[in-house]
């Protein structure tokens, strides 16, 4: 089928039918694979498990080691392969090319439907069409919105990161910041790279971009170190990730700088450093749910053909602002590795 008529073949079911999904479920329990137990995440987050026929997706992600955003959406991704009666396989590598390969495996699987991760969608763009010459499902999560569609993708469920990236600089003008860096720890990752872009769009002071590799945490925060050091008119650090916020704050102590972190991400232990004031501020896109939805939109087209949006509009996660006024509410569900 060519894309035109696949495009036509989308627009039969334009909205996700959230009753179908209760009619199509009963009470029971699964796990899935690929990994820790549903139990161990999300289990308790769904109601039920699918009596339709089991289903194996595929979610292959640009997860770097030891990112723990990912466990966030793994989180999302297992518990709805507990109630949907699905078998989730999941992988990941930062590397572009590896991470299409990760893909073809999945295919050669004979899989029946694959959630994937478009960081660097030039990259992924043959394999998906492989994917979808197979008759294969593919949706789109975290990163790629403005590539999704280009590429014949069923959904996607994320965060338009220039939008998000624009009301970050938003909010560094209200808090009255003059000179940000923002740290982009992966280089060539399209969604980082638009976050930075919208800082700068919106944000009245000054911004500077600062790479880092982020696979080797002591050289994010030497990195840091070193630029704070080197301009010391900086009084916001912007960072691209949960885990790097932290790090960030280290780096302001050792440069003896007074600069303030914000970030874009959330997990638990940016929600007590938000609380202890050590963070100004977190953009939380929601992981979990896009983990979810992804998977839960496989199962919906496969068993009662739906699309999100009908397959011509993104189902956005986020942004929403997490700080002090709000953190207590949000807390509770990052301390169980959820939010």
């Amino acid at each position: 089928m060519d894309r035109s008529s696949h495009i036509r073949s989308r627009r039969v079911a334009p909205f996700v039918a959230v009753a179908a999904a209760a009619a199509l479920t009963l009470a029971g329990c699964s796990s899935s694979s690929g990994g820790k137990k549903a139990e161990e995440g999300g289990a308790d987050a769904s109601a039920g498990k699918a009596n339709t026929p089991r289903m194996t997706v595929a979610l292959v992600t640009h997860q770097a080691p030891g990112d723990t955003f990912w466990d966030i959406v793994r989180k999302g991704a297992e518990a709805a392969a507990a109630k949907d009666n699905i078998k989730l396989v999941y992988s990941a590598d930062p590397n572009a090319g590896n991470q299409a390969n990760l893909v073809q495996n999945a295919i050669d699987q004979k899989v029946d439907g694959i959630a994937v991760t478009l960081a660097k969608p030039d990259a992924l763009k043959g394999v998906i069409g492989k994917a979808e010459a197979a008759g294969i499902p593919v949706v789109g999560l975290n990163s790629g919105l403005s590539d999704w569609k280009d590429l014949g993708l069923l959904e996607f469920f994320g965060q338009d990161e220039s939008v998000a990236g624009e009301a970050f600089g938003k909010k560094l003008n209200e808090v009255g910041a003059k000179n940000a860096v923002c740290v982009i720890h992966e280089q060539g990752n399209v969604g980082l790279t638009q976050r930075c872009d919208g800082v700068k769009k919106t944000f009245e002071g000054t911004t500077e971009i600062l790479n880092v590799n982020g696979t080797d945490m002591p050289s994010v925060k030497s990195t840091i170190t070193a630029k704070l050091k080197q301009n010391s008119d900086i009084d916001y650090v912007v960072t691209l990730g949960a885990p790097f916020a932290p790090t960030a704050v280290q780096s302001v102590g050792d440069a003896g700088s007074k600069a303030k972190v914000a970030t874009f991400d959330l997990n638990k232990q940016l929600t007590s450093a938000i609380k202890d004031g050590e963070i100004q501020f977190a953009v939380d896109q929601q992981p979990y749910l896009q983990g979810y939805l992804a998977v839960d939109g496989l199962w919906l087209y496969k068993n009662n053909g739906n699309y999100s949006g009908g397959g011509e509009q993104p189902v956005l996660t986020g942004p929403a602002f997490v700080d002090k006024s709000n953190v207590d509410a949000i807390s509770e569900f990052a301390a169980k590795g959820t939010r």
